[in-house]
């Protein structure tokens, strides 16, 4: 299952650097992650990246 950005989003941009797949891009009003390209960090790391830089913690399972 993929990750994806809840209306909390502040819009600060941390999580799209983090994403080794670049599965993660500005929407118009919240950041977005593509369901199809996310990997959820792995073989990258032991946990996503993204979730762990996202200063409103809105990124969760889908």
């Amino acid at each position: 299952m993929a990750l994806y950005i809840t209306e909390e989003c502040t819009y600060c941009g941390a999580c799209e650097p983090e994403c080794p797949v670049n599965a993660i891009s500005a929407g118009s009003e919240i950041y977005v992650i593509d369901a199809a390209a996310c990997t959820e960090c792995a073989g990258y790391a032991d946990a996503p990246l993204c979730v762990a830089v996202c200063p409103a913690e809105c990124i969760v399972q889908g």
